[in-house]
């Protein structure tokens, strides 16, 4: 666990410095060189899209052009032609068997299980991604054909179903977006991924001949098609769900813990050394039970002797989990103050390294910063902190009436700081030989109303009495705290004003340790309200209901007919 610093708490205990480490010269990035970890579409996307401006550049001609127009209907007759030259009753059976994977009936139940194993696993990045890339090829493909209005082939037989005009061919558009989403939303990166490549190549061509024989299609609708049905989500998923960031895997894990191999693992080692000077020997994951908005890791680094730090890797899912939770809290419970989300990952990185130095500068046993790192620009970046090996949650260490100190005086050093903690929970609060360390300052705000002042003394005694009880830690805290903070502080913890972890563990040991606290005062202020509904709570819980039936709406839509 992280550590604090090297003050002197309330007993005596004094905590030592940490271990040096060893440090080399840090090295700039020059301009133009790729952050650690970049995104990119590789030679292949990059020619897929390529392809498909030039699609779209061939589908504006034809629009404009008549000559162009009367070229490419010789040239899709002629094929077609020669296709039927070759028909006969047993072979057009094969090949409306082969043409299956084009139907509406395979189309919707290769939609349905992409869909159906990407929910089970919960990987909603993946899904995100592959109901945008499908959506942006729909909404292409039927917006050309309406520009174009291009007729089905003429002078020839129709042997199977059709609709619609044909440039480009939805079935074939459709076919390989779908196709391509599964096997980047599905197959694990390597060997698989690549016989998957070799195996939707095969399928498209084998439909692709399907309706060039049976004549549903023409053979530029098709090309078309499938040229925009690989790259929109070729382009999305190397840009959005990159392998080397949201590898597939299925195993089970909480979604905001980033996989730390790879790519990523090289990209981490070699940004510790050049930007903070840090010699990196190992980076394993640490405390992911603990964490929910962020990768946790325990890095062992070089120094007399070798040590480890602690680091916390934020990325621009953490930031939009951010976001939904606070949007969450707002429509629930009104506008608590401070509840805004950051804009960027970097702000909210920089935030929670700014608020650990302020925490040092006022005496707290937190963490010491050793400075942000930068993975991809605007996109992951990593928190350094010191590490405190062999410290234990409070909820798991012996509590004596030094640690109950202790924990009280963060609270007044936070009063006197002018800081509020706003999580204090059993995770937060680590114990290492007798020495309290305050943690994961990430919702800490400055200057803070006098009500998040006094949750934060409330939350402060309800997690000590957990280990040891009302009476003992009311008489501890009237050492530091007068009668009338203490009873303001049981006014205003309550409910949501608990951490969720405090919230379960009390009930989990049958307490009612606010009752008992309550009890004890020898007076009782009325309860501090904590709903605040105003005109833009409204509107956003209008524009949010809205939202979430047009949402319905286009889903149950596409979830229909992927035609």
């Amino acid at each position: 666990m992280v550590a604090g610093s090297p003050a002197s708490g309330p007993t005596g205990v004094v905590a030592g410095p940490p271990p040096a480490v060893t440090r080399a010269r840090t090295r700039r990035r020059p301009s133009g060189e790729p952050p650690p970890l970049p995104r990119e579409l590789q030679t292949s996307g990059k020619w897929w899209l390529g392809l498909a401006a030039a699609v779209v550049v061939f589908w504006i001609v034809v629009a404009v052009t008549r000559r162009t127009a009367v070229a490419v209907d010789v040239l899709d007759n002629r094929v077609l032609e020669w296709f039927t030259s070759l028909r006969s009753d047993p072979l057009t059976t094969v090949m409306k068997a082969a043409g299956v994977l084009g139907t509406a009936y395979a189309l919707q139940a290769l939609w349905y299980g992409n869909l159906l194993v990407l929910v089970i696993w919960r990987r909603w990045r993946h899904l995100f991604v592959w109901l945008g890339a499908m959506l942006t090829v729909e909404v292409i493909a039927s917006g050309a054909a309406e520009l174009i209005r291009r007729p089905r082939p003429l002078g020839v037989e129709i042997l199977g179903p059709w609709q619609g005009f044909a440039m480009p061919s939805r079935p074939m558009a459709v076919l390989a977006a779908v196709l391509v989403s599964g096997l980047y939303s599905l197959v694990p990166s390597g060997r698989l991924r690549q016989f998957g490549k070799l195996a939707i190549a095969a399928a498209l061509l084998v439909t692709a001949v399907s309706r060039l024989y049976l004549a549903q299609d023409g053979l530029t609708d098709i090309v078309a098609g499938v040229i925009l049905g690989v790259a929109i989500p070729l382009a999305a998923f190397r840009l959005l769900a990159p392998n080397e960031v949201f590898p597939i895997t299925y195993t089970r894990g909480r979604t905001a813990h980033l996989d730390v191999t790879g790519r990523r693992l090289d990209a981490i080692l070699h940004a510790l050394r050049d930007q903070l000077g840090i010699i990196p020997l190992e980076v394993t994951p640490f405390g992911l039970a603990g964490s929910g908005g962020s990768t946790p890791l325990r890095v062992k680094v070089k120094g007399e002797p070798d040590t480890y730090l602690f680091c916390k890797l934020y990325a621009a899912t953490h930031l939009r989990s951010d976001r939904w939770y606070k949007l969450g809290r707002t429509l629930m419970y009104g506008r608590l103050e401070d509840e805004r989300a950051f804009n960027t990952v970097r702000r909210l990185v920089q935030y929670e390294d700014y608020i650990l130095r302020l925490m040092c500068s006022a005496g707290l046993p937190v963490a010491q910063p050793y400075g942000i790192v930068e993975i991809t620009p605007e996109r992951e970046y990593l928190l350094v902190t010191e590490f405190h090996d062999g410290a234990v949650e409070l909820g798991d260490a012996e509590v004596d009436d030094a640690v109950i100190d202790q924990g009280l005086e963060i609270v007044r050093k936070l009063w006197e700081g002018g800081l509020a903690h706003r999580d204090i929970k059993p995770a937060n609060l680590l114990v290492r030989r007798g020495r309290v360390h305050l943690v994961d300052p990430a919702f800490a705000m400055v200057r803070p109303s006098p009500w998040r002042q006094a949750v934060d003394l409330g939350n402060m005694m309800l997690v000590l009495a957990l280990r040891t009880d009302a009476a003992r830690v009311y008489g501890r805290a009237r050492r530091l705290f007068s009668e009338e903070e203490i009873a303001e502080a049981f006014a205003a913890t309550r409910g949501l004003t608990m951490p969720s972890q405090l919230r379960r563990l009390l009930r989990q040991q049958g307490l009612d340790l606010h009752a008992e606290f309550t009890a004890l005062l020898p007076m009782k202020l009325p309860s501090v309200r904590i709903q605040r509904w105003s005109w833009r709570r409204v509107l956003l819980t209008a524009s949010v209901a809205l939202g979430v039936i047009f949402g319905i709406a286009i889903a149950v839509s596409l979830l229909s007919s992927p035609l």
